[in-house]
C-alpha cells in the first residue's frame, strides 16, 4: 500500500509544483483572447465551459489507453509504477501542455503546422504521415475491438455491429463539437472516473482488511517479470506498451481540438496537464489492480498465458486485458461494477475512436486549407477516411495496436522536439521538453531496431543505434542555429 499512496500522491503533487513550472515557461496570459472566441465558427471553434472541456479532454485521451495499456504492462512488474509517475509527471502532462499552449498561440492549428513553424517546413509533411496513421490505427483499433466485445455480449454478428459504429463515429465527427461530444462525453468521462476510483478504493480496502496485499516497489522487485523477457526486453517494449498513462502521441493530436475550445488561457493548466495526471492517477490504479488481483507480477503473467493461476477458486488461463477488467470489475464492484465494465470496456473505446477520426479530419482539412464549416464539405473529406478505415478493420487487432504503440511513441517524440525548439527558439532552457524528446527517441529507435516487427536485431546494436539517432535528433533540434 505504502507504493500505491506514495505514487497517488506525487503525481498530484506533481501537478501542483512541476505544473506550475511548466506554466510559466509557457507564458501563459489570461489577458489573451483565445482562438475560440477569435474563430469562432460553431462547429470546432467554440467556447465551451472549463470543466466540460477538462472531463472531454480527459475522456479524449483516456479511454481504455490507461487501462488495457496499465493491464498489460504490469506484466513487467512494479517497475511499471515507476515509468507512470516519472512519465506522467515530467513527461507525459508536459507532452499535453506543450501541445495544447502552442496551438493556443498559433490560433488553434494542429500539430503539423506548428511543427513546421518551430522546426521547419521538411518536419511538417513527417508529422502529417506519423499523425495520419496514428489516428487511423487509433480509429480502426477502437472499432475492432468494441465490435468484438459486442459480439461477445450480445451474440450479435461482430460485422453488423462494425456497421453500427462506423454509422456513430460518421454522424460525430461530422457534426458540430457541442453536439455530441460536448454533451454525451462527460458523463462518460464520469463513468470512467468513477470505475478508477471504485477500483482505487476497493484495493486500499482490501489491503487493510488482508483480503488481499497490493505489490510494493523494492529492489528486489525491480526486474523484468514478463513471461517472454527475451522477446519483450524491459527496455524499450515497456514504455512503448505503456503508453498513456506516462506520455502518449495521440493526446497531441487531442488537445488541439480542445485549445479551440477554451476560454481563457488560465485555465490550460488544469484542462491539459491536469487531465494527463488524472490519466496518470488511472494507469497507476489498473496497474496496481492487475498485480493484485492476480496475487504479484508471476501470477499475472501466468493468467496470460497457458499456464493459468487460480483466482477466487477459478483458474484463470490466456487472459486478455479486457477479461481481467471485466473479472475485477464483477468481482470488487458487484452488479454495479458489471454495468460499469460494460461502459467502460465497449463505450470508452468508442469515444477515442470518434475523437481519432474527427482529429483526422480536421489534420486533412487543415493540410488540405480545406474550408470545413458547410456539413457537405465536412462529409465529403470523412467518406473517404471511413471507407479506408472499414477496410483496414480486416486487419487482426493485435497487430493493429502494436503499430498503434510505436506510431504513438514516434509522434510524441516529435511534439517534444517540437517544444525544445519552441523554448530555444525564445532562449528558454529546453531542458523539460529536450531531455524526454531524448529519451523517447531512443526507445522508438531501439524498438524499431530490436522488435519481431521492426528490424529483430541484436539489443546492443538496438542500443547504440538508439544512442546514436536521439544524439543526432538533439543536434538537429537544439544546436543546430536557429532561424
Amino acid at each position: 500500500m505504502i507504493t500505491f499512496i506514495t505514487a497517488i500522491l506525487l503525481l498530484v503533487a506533481g501537478y501542483f509544483v512541476y505544473g506550475k513550472i511548466v506554466e510559466r515557461y509557457l507564458d501563459v496570459d489570461p489577458s489573451r483572447k483565445t482562438p475560440a472566441y477569435e474563430k469562432a465558427d460553431g462547429v470546432d471553434f467554440t467556447p465551451l465551459p472549463t470543466w466540460k472541456v477538462f472531463v472531454i479532454q480527459f475522456l479524449n485521451i483516456a479511454g481504455l489507453g490507461p487501462i488495457f495499456g496499465a493491464v498489460t504492462g504490469a506484466a513487467f512488474g512494479p517497475a511499471a509504477y515507476l515509468w507512470i509517475v516519472i512519465g506522467c509527471i515530467f513527461m507525459g502532462a508536459v507532452h499535453d501542455f506543450f501541445a495544447g499552449m502552442m496551438s493556443i498561440n498559433n490560433g488553434g492549428v494542429n500539430m503539423p503546422d506548428i511543427a513546421a513553424r518551430y522546426l521547419g517546413k521538411g518536419m511538417k509533411g513527417v508529422m502529417n504521415v506519423v499523425v495520419i496513421f496514428l489516428l487511423m490505427a487509433v480509429g480502426v483499433s477502437f472499432v475492432i475491438g468494441p465490435s468484438g466485445l459486442m459480439q461477445n455480449l450480445t451474440g450479435v454478428d461482430k460485422e453488423i455491429w462494425l456497421y453500427v459504429i462506423f454509422g456513430y463515429y460518421i454522424v460525430a465527427t461530422i457534426l458540430p463539437v457541442d453536439k455530441i461530444i460536448g454533451n454525451i462525453y462527460p458523463f462518460m468521462g464520469a463513468v470512467l472516473l468513477f470505475m478508477a476510483l471504485g477500483v482505487g478504493v476497493m484495493l486500499i480496502a482490501g489491503d487493510l482488511n488482508g483480503s488481499h496485499q497490493m505489490v510494493e516497489l523494492t529492489p528486489s522487485m525491480l526486474k523484468n517479470w514478463h513471461f517472454n523477457p527475451e522477446g519483450n526486453l524491459l527496455i524499450p517494449m515497456m514504455f512503448i506498451v505503456i503508453s498513456c498513462g506516462a506520455i502518449s502521441g495521440f493526446h497531441a493530436t487531442q488537445s488541439p481540438m480542445m485549445a479551440r475550445c477554451l476560454k481563457n488561457e488560465k485555465h490550460a493548466r488544469p484542462v491539459f496537464y491536469g487531465a494527463m495526471i488524472a490519466e496518470g492517477v488511472v494507469a497507476m490504479i489498473w496497474a496496481t489492480a492487475a498485480m493484485t488481483y492476480c496475487g504479484g507480477p508471476e501470477g499475472l503473467n501466468n493468467a496470460m498465458t497457458s499456464v493459468g493461476t487460480e483466482i477466487n477458486g477459478v483458474i484463470v488461463r490466456n487472459a486478455q486485458a479486457a477479461d481481467l477488467v471485466d473479472l475485477i470489475c464483477k468481482s470488487w464492484l458487484g452488479k454495479v461494477g458489471a454495468v460499469i465494465a460494460i461502459l467502460g470496456v465497449v463505450i470508452c473505446p468508442i469515444t477515442s475512436g470518434d475523437t481519432a477520426f474527427r482529429s483526422l479530419r480536421l489534420s486533412l482539412g487543415d493540410m488540405l486549407k480545406y474550408d470545413q464549416k458547410p456539413i457537405m464539405k465536412r462529409l465529403l473529406i470523412c467518406l473517404p477516411v471511413f471507407i479506408a478505415a472499414f477496410f483496414f478493420c480486416k486487419v487482426d487487432f493485435s497487430t493493429a495496436w502494436s503499430y498503434l504503440g510505436i506510431a504513438n511513441q514516434t509522434l510524441a517524440a516529435l511534439v517534444m522536439w517540437t517544444g525544445a525548439a519552441y523554448l530555444a527558439g525564445k532562449g528558454k532552457p529546453h531542458w523539460m521538453c529536450s531531455v524526454p524528446a531524448t529519451f523517447l527517441t531512443f526507445i522508438c529507435v531501439c524498438f524499431l531496431m530490436i522488435s519481431p516487427l521492426g528490424l529483430h536485431l541484436d539489443p546492443v546494436v538496438g542500443y547504440v543505434a538508439g544512442g546514436v539517432v536521439a544524439l543526432a535528433a538533439f543536434i538537429f533540434c537544439i544546436v543546430r542555429p536557429r532561424r
